[in-house]
Formats: C-alpha cells, structure tokens, sequence
C-alpha cells in the first residue's frame, strides 16, 4: 500500500510559479509510475503530466512547456513545477502512482492516490 501527500498549493498571482510536491510512504516509487492530475469545479478529473521509471515523462497540451514533473526516488518524492501560472490552472491538483512502472494519461490505470491540493490562481 502507498500513501500519497501533497503539498505546495495555494495562492499566486497571474504569471507565477508554484511547486507542488508529493511524498510517498508505504513503499519505494522506485518502480512506480507517478502522475499529476487536476480537478476544475464541476468537472471530471484530467491528465497533467505522469513520469515513468525511468524517466519519462508527458504532458496535457495545455501545460507543455509551462509545467515540469520531475522525481526524486532517494527521497520517495514526485514533484510539478508549474511556471507561467494562469487562471484556467486554478484546480484541486492530484498526485497518483501505479504499480506497473509506465506513464499513464489515464486515471483507472493509477492504483493510489492523494488527497489533493487547492492551487489558485488569480488574474
């Protein structure tokens, strides 16, 4: 069993960055895939970007290129930097693993979860 906490939401401004991060307990994400999604008010949960085993990483369109998943399996920890913050990214913002190791866009195939963190962005 995996534990997944997330940390690092809150309030910014139009243009800002936040980093969000996830800490794992219970078991080693060494071989774990890990993933962002996010939740708008009134609206199903969606893809931001996941990282594989070994590294590799997607993203949803609308974050390419503003947004950075990265991990770091010495300190059991996936992380989002989100950079070039906009109105639209304000959501509760998920951290998800999966046993088999791949990136995955898709929420099913992710076995755990975390409790989600609020980001606000204001315009």
């Amino acid at each position: 069993q995996v534990q997944l906490v997330e940390s690092g939401g809150g309030l910014v401004q139009a243009g800002g960055s936040l980093r969000l991060s996830c800490a794992a307990s219970g078991r080693t994400i060494n071989n774990l895939g890990m993933a962002w999604f996010r939740q708008h008010p009134g609206k199903e949960r969606e893809f931001v970007a996941a990282i594989n085993r070994n590294g590799g990483r997607l993203y949803a369109d609308s974050v390419l290129g503003r947004f950075t998943i990265s991990r770091d399996n010495a300190k059991n920890t996936a992380y989002l930097q989100m950079n070039s913050l906009q109105a639209e990214d304000t959501a509760i913002y998920y951290c998800a693993a999966q046993g088999s190791g791949w990136a995955s866009r898709l929420a099913g195939e992710h076995d755990y979860w975390g409790q989600g963190t609020q980001v606000t962005v204001s315009s």
